[in-house]
């Protein structure tokens, strides 16, 4: 079922983010903190909680309770290490040197001394990986977020970060997979470790799930689109 969710997450995103291309100037210009779409949202995320409830969230469940913790950390540490691909391009990208060269020094020996990754050898040489994806080059080069957006499947974005969607999954390994089997099982066991990397934060949820998720993504999303940089307004 992880399987075919994400492989409908991924048509369905693509068909959403696309109609959303035509439409950025003008989302771009509405205040994301406004959620003028929650009409829309809410239905939507109380899909995506049932789905989950029911059917990713047991599966998470069941992932990490039959997979040893040094198994776990290493499937981990390889799809981080296949996303270090799109932090070096969006290092770029943002004119982030210095960030783009530890990328690279990451990906040279965590592919070769970590085994394709398996072990994160770079962190133990003090090389941090950077976090980065085409939705935050985009609000570095002074794209605003446009208003909240829940996607299917896909979860909490924005208009922009929805967008941002298309050039991410050009730089996954996914479109190059000819094998089709080997592909959704690669893409189903990424879905499945992802949702269990989550489900310790969980715990941190209180009030309305819908306020609390939509409220710490958009402040996670400025956070790291400044870097961490507070603007003061006054």
């Amino acid at each position: 079922m992880a399987v075919i969710a994400a492989n409908w997450a991924q048509q369905l995103g693509k068909l959403v983010v696309c109609a959303g291309v035509a439409l950025l100037p003008l989302m771009a210009q509405a205040a994301s903190e406004d959620d003028p779409w929650e009409s829309f949202n809410r239905p939507v995320f109380t899909f995506n909680d049932t789905l989950d409830t029911y059917a990713l969230k047991p599966l998470a469940q069941g992932y990490q309770a039959v997979m040893p913790q040094f198994l776990e950390d290493g499937v981990h540490n390889m799809f981080s290490n296949v996303g270090d691909v799109g932090n070096l391009a969006n290092d770029l990208l943002q004119g982030k040197v210095h960030a783009a060269g530890v990328d690279t020094s990451r990906l040279i020996f965590n592919t070769t001394f970590g085994l394709l990754g398996f072990f994160d050898v770079a962190n133990q040489m003090d090389l941090r990986r950077s976090d980065e994806d085409f939705g935050q080059t985009f609000g570095v080069w002074g794209v605003g977020s446009g208003p909240y957006l829940i996607l299917p499947l896909l979860g909490p974005s924005t208009a922009r970060d929805a967008v941002s969607k298309i050039p991410d999954s050009v730089l996954q390994p996914y479109p190059y997979i000819n094998d089709v089997p080997a592909r959704n099982s690669i893409h189903g066991l990424e879905v499945i470790d992802t949702r269990a990397s989550l489900l310790s934060a969980e715990k941190m949820i209180t009030g309305d799930k819908y306020v609390f998720i939509r409220n710490a993504y958009l402040q996670n999303r400025e956070f790291r689109v400044t870097d961490g940089q507070v603007v003061d307004d006054f």
